[in-house]
Formats: C-alpha cells, structure tokens, sequence
C-alpha cells in the first residue's frame, strides 16, 4: 500500500469494537489509530495493558501505532496541517457512497460512536462525508464491520 490512511475513532463505547477495528487496521495496512475521546485505548489508567482489549485485537494494539486526544477536532485540525484528507463514515444528507470517493494521497476515516455516530460538529470539519448503501432491515452495521468495508476498500 503506498498512501498514509489513518483512523480516527471518536467517542467508541465498546472495547470489542475498538479492538477488532485495531485488528482490521493490522490487516489493511493502517499508519496510526487515533482513539478520541472516550474510545478504550490499550493501556488503563493505570498504564496496564488491558487484557479484554488485547484478546479482541490479538496485539494489533502492539503493531498498529496509535495516539490518544481527548478531542477529535484537535487531531483532525493536526491532520489538515499535513495535508490528509478527512472523510467521515456517516450517515447523512451529504453523504457518497464509499465506492464513489475519489482519495488522492493521505487520507483519515472518522468512524463515530456506536449509537449517536459521528456529530455534526465533526461532521462539519470533514472534507467528504461517505455511507455505506444498506439493502436489508436494518439501517446500519456494526461500527467495526463498516472500519472494515472502507478501510479494505481505501487500501485495495
């Protein structure tokens, strides 16, 4: 894979679907991992690994590099210094289908927290907004399955 792609995990609850996206992040050739705001990192707050972590990860949390911020507009900001461009996973009015996004360089994907997803106030900071088209039921998946869709997809 030759461009940078990058993963920002803004207020994730679930400590399986952080670490699975770490997992997947391993596979697809992810450069860094940014846990934002209340997203589990690996480590507890005491500086322990956490051992429900690295079992859903199987120490991607060890090969993939990752940074925690408490706020997800300070690393998006940081990302636009450095010419990345950001695109939320979300859906919304403005959105594209995934298949649709045209990345030219670096690039970061802004997954959101499992019930609200991504706000609009980082909605509004993202160059490009992308959905993934659901044709059953339900009107969303699982927020580790969607990482996996764009971030194999992005590196294909």
């Amino acid at each position: 894979m030759s461009k940078k792609i990058f993963v920002i995990l803004d207020n994730i609850r679930s400590v399986e679907n952080t670490g699975s996206t770490f997992r997947t992040s391993d596979g697809a050739g992810v450069s860094k991992i940014y846990l934002c705001g209340t997203t589990p990192t690996p480590i507890d707050r005491f500086g322990r690994a956490r051992k429900d972590f690295a079992k859903v990860s199987l120490g991607a949390e060890k090969t993939v590099p990752w940074e925690h911020a408490k706020n997800t507009k300070d690393i998006i900001a940081r990302l636009k210094e450095e010419n990345v461009q950001v695109v939320a996973v979300e859906q919304d009015k403005k959105a594209i289908d995934y298949k649709k996004l045209k990345a030219g360089g670096a690039i970061a994907f802004v997954f959101g927290n499992e019930v609200s997803g991504v706000s609009k106030d980082i909605l509004s900071l993202c160059d490009e907004i992308v959905e993934i088209p659901m044709k059953g039921a339900k009107e969303s998946l699982n927020v580790s399955v969607a990482a996996g869709i764009i971030l194999f997809s992005a590196s294909a």
